[in-house]
Parts: structure tokens; sequence; C-alpha cells
């Protein structure tokens, strides 16, 4: 799968098609209760069950072989025409048919009904069932349904008929088959089906496997289209996949990984980083960058992240054709394309860095997941951005001011062990004036943190110990990015 997508463009959702009847909702005895009826208005033997065993082509299709043809037409339409009274309130849903379209919804995605039956009708099961799908495409069989597939960007058709299978095909989309209707597994993998599953409620594990398989695939195409990369490393889990993934694809004499060295990089987090480029076999450099040199930066206003990220591109980039690379990689995941308040991100762009994470589709989630598989000691690391961001906008951003966030932050994780309270998530807040805000992860502020605990009185004071003359633990808890809440009209600064 060819990946073109610019740098901070975020990468589409996925979309996927159903089919509707036995895929999404057993029509079976409704369809019936109609066909018996119809059977009675023309008194005509319609082998309803015959009819019903297995459901998908057009109904014209059906009748055609039991009516006269000059009865075929007038006997559909007013199947349609009894349909709503007689076949929606007895329709339920199939097991895992709300699942299912919940799982494509929460990776960001788009569902597409596409279905052989009249339009009006699919829509009223939809609603009475309260399935959410963002288009409906009825009165389309077969290969006819790969207009509609390809028109909506769709990647996978779910289905359970051998004409399902069919236009999947022509639409040059992922099949995937359920034994819900009436063809067998032999059916429906000797029309090419890719994918036979019992039921929907298998589809959200499937439907979650085949995005991580096939966005870590679109992750080792776009490195290996770059040929050789020197890798922004900060030692978090986003970069180390990154430079784990280029290391995998193009060795590690095409890859360099690159660590700025800062008064705003904790010195907690560069032993580790050497530890895991060396693990990898790969040439760490560390650059020194001079971010607080830029007036923007030290400056502290909502564009500080834009001139941090400025100045690491600045330095990079120039580095990257000094060492003969082709290009510079961050760790840009795809949640932090849509996650709100980046200018950072605008920054890296402007300057042509790559996003493979990012250009992949991989988000946070994917992201420690493939770690996890791949046994990268960062799979499970907690987010640990620059000790700039842990201050208020508007304060100053000074070597001293970043040294005493660090100091106590420290010492609050030395109390903390000491009283054997683990923490995954901290933060000290500089606001300014000697304040400080402590966040840690909210569960802890109804237990060995509450108000009145000793562990918490040793916490604050640690803070203060640290250089702050008043700290306090924010009630809400641990919160990332939460100096954004601070930031009047963020858009000026996007």
């Amino acid at each position: 799968m060819s990946v073109s997508t610019p740098p901070g463009t975020p990468a589409p959702g996925p979309v996927v098609g159903f089919d509707l009847d036995l895929t999404l909702i057993d029509t079976v005895p409704g369809i019936a209760a109609v066909l018996e009826a119809l059977a009675r208005e023309l008194e005509v033997d319609l082998p309803v069950a015959e009819l019903t065993r297995r459901l998908g082509p057009p109904l014209d299709h059906m009748l055609a072989p039991h009516l006269p043809p000059e009865q075929v037409g007038p006997a559909g339409d007013r199947f349609r025409a009894l349909y709503p009274d007689l076949a929606v309130a007895p329709t339920p849903a199939l097991p895992g048919a709300h699942e299912a379209l919940a799982a494509v919804r929460a990776h960001g995605g788009r569902t597409v009904v596409v279905t052989g039956k009249y339009a009006p009708n699919a829509q009223r099961h939809l609603d009475h069932l309260g399935l959410d799908v963002d288009v409906l495409e009825g009165w389309v069989w077969g290969v006819g349904k790969a207009e509609a597939l390809r028109r909506e960007g769709a990647t996978v058709y779910v289905g359970d008929h051998v004409h399902d299978v069919e236009g999947a095909r022509a639409a040059g989309v992922l099949s995937v088959s359920v034994l819900t209707g009436g063809c067998t597994r032999s059916e429906l993998e000797d029309a090419g089906t890719d994918v036979v599953l019992d039921d929907l409620t298998d589809f959200p594990a499937w439907f979650d496997e085949h995005l991580l398989t096939t966005r870590v695939a679109a992750l080792e195409e776009r490195l290996r289209g770059l040929g050789s990369v020197l890798v922004a490393f900060s030692g978090g889990a986003d970069s180390a996949l990154v430079l784990a993934a280029a290391v995998r694809v193009l060795g590690a004499d095409h890859v360099v990984a690159a660590t700025g060295h800062s008064d705003s990089l904790p010195q907690a987090e560069r032993g580790p980083a050497e530890a895991f480029a060396d693990a990898l076999g790969v040439r760490l450099v560390t650059p020194r960058t001079h971010e607080m040199d830029r007036p923007a930066y030290r400056a502290n206003a909502g564009d500080r992240c834009f001139a941090c990220k400025a100045e690491l591109l600045d330095t990079l980039v120039p580095l990257a054709a000094r060492l003969g690379l082709a290009a510079v990689t961050t760790g840009t995941n795809a949640d932090d394309l849509v996650a709100g308040f980046r200018p950072g991100i605008r920054a890296a762009a402007e300057r042509g860095a790559v996003t493979p994470l990012a250009d992949a589709g991989l988000t946070k989630a994917q992201v420690r997941e493939v770690s996890r598989r791949w046994g990268l000691p960062t799979w499970d690391k907690p987010a640990a951005a620059c000790l700039s961001s842990r201050v208020a906008y508007g304060v100053e951003v000074t070597p001293h001011g970043l040294a005493r966030v660090e100091r106590a932050e420290a010492a609050v994780r030395a109390t903390l062990a000491a009283a054997s309270v683990p923490v995954r998530d901290l933060r000290v807040r500089d606001l300014g004036g000697d304040r400080a805000s402590v966040e840690v992860d909210a569960v802890l502020l109804d237990g060995p943190l509450r108000s009145g605990a000793g562990a918490r009185d040793a916490v604050l004071a640690g803070v203060r110990e640290a250089g702050f003359a008043v700290a306090d633990l924010d009630p809400r808890g641990f919160r990332s990015g939460s100096m954004n809440e601070r930031l009047p009209d963020p858009e000026r600064w996007r």
C-alpha cells in the first residue's frame, strides 16, 4: 500500500462496507411473513422456505421463477408496500452487528451499508434497530455493489453471500464473509473471499488486528521508500518505534538516531535513550539545540512549541544532509494530528520532516501494541513531554526554572517510592510566582494522596524544598497538555 499523505495531514479513517440481510440483520422471519401475505393476495403457491433459505439476490430474481413475467414487477411493488408493516418490527439485529459498526467508529472510521434491498425499507430497519451507519446504498447487487464501495473509499466489504464476494472483488477491496447467511465456508472461499468469520461477534477483534497489520506494513513501506533516515529520537514510545522499524527495514547502517540535548530534556531521559539506540546497534548523535536563544521560546506564548520544534529541525535537517541521510523523521502519530493544539507539528512539517507513524495511520495505542509485540522496553513508557511543557504560558522559560521543575518532579517520585506508592504519570506545573501544581494519577488522590494523608504532605514538602514557595495537588489529576487549558485563544497559534 503506497502512502502519500502530506506531513501533518491526518490519515483518513477506515471505511468499511456491510451487506444488510443476514449480515447485519436476520430478515428471514420478516421476509417470510411478507411473502406469505403476497402469496395469499396473488393466490399463488410461493415456496417461502426455499426462497428465504439463501437471501441476497434481488426480489425480482426471487419471484421470476414463480410468476408470469408480467406479474413480477407489480408483485415486487406490492411486496415493498407490505414490507414496512410486516417485516420491520420482527427483524432482529444479528449478534455482533452493533459491536461491528462500533469497532469501525472506534478507529475514526465510516460505515457504508450496500444492499440489494429497497433503500427506504433498508433505512427502516437501520432506524428501528438503532444501527448507526454513515451511508446507505440500496438496490444494488453483486458486482453492482462495487461502484458504491469505490465511491465511498471502502477498503473492506462484509457480506454473507457469494455475490457479496463478487462485489468486493470487483471493487478491489478486502472481502470478509460471515456464515450467518445460506452460503457455506467452502462456497465463499471458492468465490474468492479473503476472510471467513462465523458471525459478526468475531469482527471487532479481526478488524483491530487487520488495521494493526496493514498499518505496520504501511509504516515499513514508508520507511523503505525513504532509503535512509535520521530519526528525531526523544526516547519516548513513538520515536522509539520509528527507530526500531527503520532498523528492521533499512538496516542499522542506513539509520541514525538524533537526540537534541538542551535544558528542556530531562537528565533522566538521556541514559535510557542511549541504551535503547545501543541495543539496536544504531549510531546516536546528540547535537546541542539552542531553543533558549529564540525569543519566542523564552517568552513562552502559544508559539513556544513551534519555536522548539523549529530549532530541532533547523539543527537536524542540515545534520542529516551532512551524514548523507535522505530524510528526517519524527515520532508524530495519528492521534497527534487530531489532538487539537499542536503547533510543533506544523513547524516540523514546514521543514520537511516525515511522520511515518501518522502517514501509516498508527495511533498511540497501536504504537504501544506493536512495541509490546516487538519486545521494545518503551512499549508502556509513560508520556514524557519536555520540561518546558510544565511551565504556564506567559511565564518565561529559563534554565533555572526548568531545573527547578526537574528537581521537584524527582523529589515527588522519590517521596512516593519511599512510601511504596506507585505512580505512572506525574507533572509538576510551574504556574509562575513560585507557585506549583502537582498532577499525579487521579486514582491516587482518593487513596494514598487524599487530603490529610501523610504522603500528600510529604509530596508537597518536597516540591517546596525544590524551590517553589507554594504547592498543591491538582484535584483533577494528571492530564496531558493541561497547560493548554490556560492558553487564551489557542487558534491564534495553530
